[in-house]
């Protein structure tokens, strides 16, 4: 199914890419990644807040085709509070544009950075969410693989919102799976091991060490400040 393309209103301005992509009007840039730019965009009709993740087919190889189609197919499948929802998926010839929740609260990490670390009821709460989320996750055979503080983002209303899911896979309860994944400083000693793993106790590993960063404002196998961390 050829999926809604950008000929819905995709005006060019020399230089910045469409300005409108089907009923988006285009603002500022929020996030960056290998392949991909993540843009602030507005509904033009209901004047919802969206985030549009804009990647370009022809700078991926076939590998990361593959796995950002599998990072859409997982994100359609998933429906939780604490994970950020995917609306739409526009695509043209050469881009994809995924229409995601806006969470205006930004990273759980800048929130640490500019406010310290969290006192043990906040941190618990945030933590219950998040957890949830996860264990969603788990219940319907989805591993996300890369949890970590940049990846924990705040709404309005400092709700947690999960998102990225870039590196997340299907598994089976009695498949290990063997790709490395992840952040070095979240993940699990068997990953490093380069060894078979059980795909939902990498998550479980990298929640515990989410759950020190929220109490301690740094990372527990990494001694650094994380302020240190984000200016490495």
């Amino acid at each position: 199914n050829k999926m809604a393309t950008d000929r819905a209103g995709g005006k060019e301005k020399a230089g910045i890419g469409p300005v409108r992509v089907g009923y988006y009007e285009m603002e500022r840039t929020i996030g960056k990644g290998n392949f991909a730019v993540v843009k602030l965009a507005t509904h033009v009709a209901t004047k919802t807040k969206v985030a549009i993740k804009i990647v370009d087919k022809t700078q991926l190889d076939e590998d990361n085709l593959k796995k950002i189609y599998r990072e859409i197919e997982i994100m359609k499948l998933l429906r939780h509070p604490h994970i950020i929802r995917l609306y739409q998926v526009m695509q043209s010839e050469r881009m994809l544009y995924l229409v995601m929740e806006y969470a205006s609260g930004g990273e759980i990490f800048d929130h640490l950075v500019a406010h310290g670390r969290m006192n043990e009821r906040e941190a618990r709460k945030k933590f219950r969410q998040i957890v949830s989320a996860v264990a969603y996750c788990h219940s319907h055979s989805i591993v996300h693989r890369d949890l970590k503080a940049e990846n924990l983002l705040l709404d309005a209303n400092l709700s947690i919102k999960i998102a990225d899911f870039g590196f997340s896979n299907f598994f089976a309860p009695d498949s290990p799976l063997k790709t490395w994944c992840g952040s070095p400083p979240y993940a699990a000693p068997e990953l490093f091991e380069g060894v078979e793993y059980d795909a939902p106790k990498v998550d479980v590993w990298s929640l515990g060490v989410v759950l020190y960063v929220l109490v301690c404002g740094a990372l527990p196998f990494d001694g650094s400040t994380l302020q240190s961390l984000r200016n490495r």
